[in-house]
């Protein structure tokens, strides 16, 4: 194994993979505090030039951590498709980027070898690729589930209604969603962010939440995002649940800090598909966010893009109806400006689709970060564009209660208009129905929160 290389005849020599991989990346903020970033330019270019010449079954053999010291690398190396891994083991990564891209490389081969891949393989190509060429892989990859509907077909575009309240104030968590539905929002689900991380609070949300859909016959799903042991509680009492929800991280400190591990996840998926109340079969919702291993000490000297592939990894095991990145959230020690939370969104959202996740992203930032409103709605286009599964919708795309800007109620249909993109088709449907939408554009009762009882 080549790790080593010549530019402008200074010979550049790597440590190991993880640092070919890490001085790689594209300038991070999160990288820098690490201190694992290139020293300039010309030693990024280095690294990929190294990177873009080692094979598949190298960045097999030597992944950012290792299989003795970590659960999720045993998981991802124990249930490695060995039959579509071995259809590309034998490229390098420059060549797996080159066939990606080519045009006669259809949807239905990349998916085929998505489980043959390691989350180091995804964050390798992803490194050596510009924002257009994650565009047009991403837009290739293409992952279709199904809950109470079905997401992922070509040429729609879903969105998470997000009603938060600061005080879990049921009455107005209703109000909020059935603005966000009056404007075709909501059909990847209705997810609150609870402000009480109670069991009692999650019952209560929920609940309230199944009768709205229930009620109105709307063909979505609900979830209250509290730690999965909180709905666990909720669920063995006798709450309606749609999808279970947790956040998760790329390695296995990471996720204790979560409080979390791979068994504790089997445990509530195995309780899920039991007692939940969606008709499946993917009943799990995730989020994830670069810079979340490095928030906790636990990145073990590997790259936020690396880092984050590994969430991807760990993910499918559950066969998740939604997983989306929440790009900018996190805050900008890890990702600075607009240019690298794009840069961050259109890399999560090709790696998670590569290895078979459907991926969306919560296209956000804090209010301390360097990006400002017309950057953010460029970054919606983007990934729309891209294929992107669905994004966030709330009022005015301000949350009253995280305090970060996200996407609004009004973007939504503003994207579909512009790409001629619409929501999942029973959704679609529903939306007829009611004189939300007519073909795809505006009805009569767009806007209209009291056609929703």
């Amino acid at each position: 194994m080549n790790l080593a290389t010549t530019l402008r005849g200074t010979v550049f020599r790597f440590g190991s993979v993880k640092e070919v991989l890490a001085k790689a990346n594209p300038p991070k903020s999160g990288d820098a505090l690490a201190g694992i970033a290139a020293r300039d330019a010309v030693e990024r270019v280095a690294a990929r030039v190294v990177l873009s010449n080692l094979s598949l079954a190298e960045l097999r053999a030597h992944p950012v951590v290792p299989y003795e010291q970590d659960e999720l690398t045993r998981l991802v190396e124990d249930s490695l498709d060995e039959e579509a891994y071995r259809a590309v083991a034998h490229l390098s990564v420059g060549q797996f980027r080159e066939w990606l891209l080519e045009t006669e490389t259809r949807p239905d081969m990349i998916r085929s070898i998505g489980k043959g891949l390691t989350p180091e393989m995804a964050a390798a190509t992803a490194k050596l690729m510009s924002n257009m060429d994650l565009m047009l892989a991403g837009a290739k990859c293409r992952v279709v589930v199904r809950a109470n509907n079905t997401l992922g077909l070509p040429n729609r575009l879903s969105s998470r209604v997000q009603p938060n309240h600061p005080t879990d104030d049921v009455e107005g968590i209703l109000l909020s969603a059935r603005e966000g539905l009056s404007y075709g929002c909501g059909d990847a689900v209705i997810g609150v962010n609870p402000a009480t991380d109670t069991a009692a609070s999650t019952r209560q949300i929920l609940e309230a939440l199944h009768e709205l859909t229930r009620k109105n016959a709307i063909p979505t799903q609900h979830c209250v995002l509290s730690h999965v042991t909180v709905q666990m509680q909720a669920l063995q009492q006798g709450s309606p649940m749609d999808l279970m929800f947790q956040s998760l991280a790329g390695s296995e400190a990471a996720n204790k800090a979560f409080g979390i591990s791979i068994g504790l996840m089997d445990e509530a998926w195995e309780m899920m598909k039991d007692l939940g109340t969606t008709r499946g079969p993917n009943v799990m919702y995730f989020e994830t966010g670069q810079g979340s291993a490095l928030s906790s000490q636990a990145h073990h000297g590997a790259d936020q893009v690396t880092m984050e592939a590994r969430c991807y990894g760990f993910a499918r095991r559950y066969q998740p109806f939604l997983l989306n990145t929440v790009v900018g959230f996190i805050g900008p020690e890890y990702l600075e400006n607009g240019s690298q939370i794009t840069r961050a969104a259109l890399e999560d959202h090709f790696m998670g689709k590569l290895l078979g996740i459907p991926m969306g992203c919560d296209a956000c930032f804090t209010y301390h970060a360097a990006m400002d409103q017309d950057e953010l709605e460029s970054l919606k286009v983007l990934l729309a564009a891209s294929g992107c599964s669905y994004l966030m919708s709330l009022p005015v795309g301000d949350d009253i209660m995280l305090n970060y800007q996200s996407t609004s109620y009004h973007d939504i249909p503003s994207l579909r208009v512009l790409l001629d993109k619409r929501p999942t088709p029973e959704f679609d449907a529903w939306l007829c129905e009611q004189g939300i939408l007519d073909g795809g554009r505006p009805g009569p009762r767009f806007g209209d929160p009291t056609v929703i009882r």
